[in-house]
């Protein structure tokens, strides 16, 4: 083992993993986090925290991740690119390692003109590829990017992102190639609602070898309403909703229902995919649904079967 992360040592057992997103507050209120918490626990096996979602300012990922670990779940911290220069990024692993994270998601994280500062300027000194390849050898060398040695390393677990959906399509799964290369361990994708097109990505990440060697969740969100799918389909960049998906929403008479029901159908699809490690659930503010999400879908902590 790498880290002691327990979601590591769920995957590496062969075991079908399930996390879920848990979003920080716009305030100081720890209580939201202790609250969101006590609904996933024991549902997942880990709940990432994001990181200024959507370019929008946030209590702090690493905050918010030990008030997780208070509550004895385990976080994956997100770390995004657009706020730190490398000197910043290296210092909040080692402080983030030092309070207990195991798991960290590199990401090179959304524009700042599409969140509430749309005037601040945004960093990028580092993209998640190169993050990734910082990260690894802070843990595996050890040593900071300047080469320096350093004393205690930070045993994290190195997940990063996929979007099996945009453009150019065949790229996909050589742009995941490379992250591979450069030190993730696990890989959560863009949410998954055409599973045939998804099914593709899969075949393609088979064919150069990276199932063998990074874990692959699939990323799965229920939908609200017929008005959030039609949302998600036309103006989120890289999301690829079907036609029968938003259709199926428009004619159910409880729409969070028909959307929880659809979200379990695709776990079972994606489930049976090979090389599918586990799934991601992106309940949004809507944490309440995982529970039942779940529970339809057979799923426990760590657990291999149905």
């Amino acid at each position: 083992m790498k880290s002691g992360s327990t979601l590591e040592k769920v995957l590496v057992a062969g075991n079908f993993a399930v996390t879920a997103e848990l979003g920080p507050p716009k305030g100081a209120d720890a209580q939201v986090i202790i609250d969101k918490a006590r609904i996933l626990s024991g549902h997942v096996d880990a709940v990432n925290i994001t990181d200024n979602q959507t370019a929008i300012a946030r209590m702090s990922s690493m905050a918010a991740a030990k008030l997780v670990i208070e509550q004895g779940m385990e976080p994956i911290m997100q770390m995004t690119c657009r706020d730190r220069n490398r000197l910043a990024m290296q210092a909040d692993i080692l402080g983030a390692a030092a309070l207990g994270v195991k798991n960290l998601l590199c990401l090179t994280g959304d524009h700042q003109s599409f969140g509430n500062h749309p005037k601040s300027k945004g960093v990028y000194d580092l993209d998640s590829v190169t993050l990734v390849r910082m990260v690894k050898d802070m843990r595996d060398v050890p040593a900071f990017q300047c080469g320096e040695e350093i004393t205690v390393a930070p045993e994290l677990f190195i997940g990063a992102a996929a979007n099996p959906y945009a453009d150019p399509f065949p790229f996909r799964a050589i742009r995941l190639a490379k992250k591979v290369e450069a030190g993730i361990d696990f890989v959560q994708t863009q949410i998954v609602y055409n599973t045939e097109k998804f099914a593709e990505f899969m075949a393609q990440c088979r064919e150069l070898g990276i199932t063998e060697r990074c874990h692959i969740l699939a990323g799965v969100a229920p939908l609200k309403s017929a008005g959030m799918a039609k949302y998600m389909k036309n103006r989120v960049a890289g999301m690829d909703v079907p036609d029968a998906v938003v259709k199926r929403m428009e004619d159910a008479t409880d729409a969070a229902e028909e959307g929880i029901d659809i979200c379990v159908e695709i776990i079972e699809q994606v489930r049976a995919v090979e090389g599918v490690s586990g799934v991601h659930i992106m309940a949004v503010e809507w944490e309440e649904a995982v529970p039942e999400i779940t529970a339809r879908a057979g799923l426990k902590p760590g657990s291999a079967s149905l």
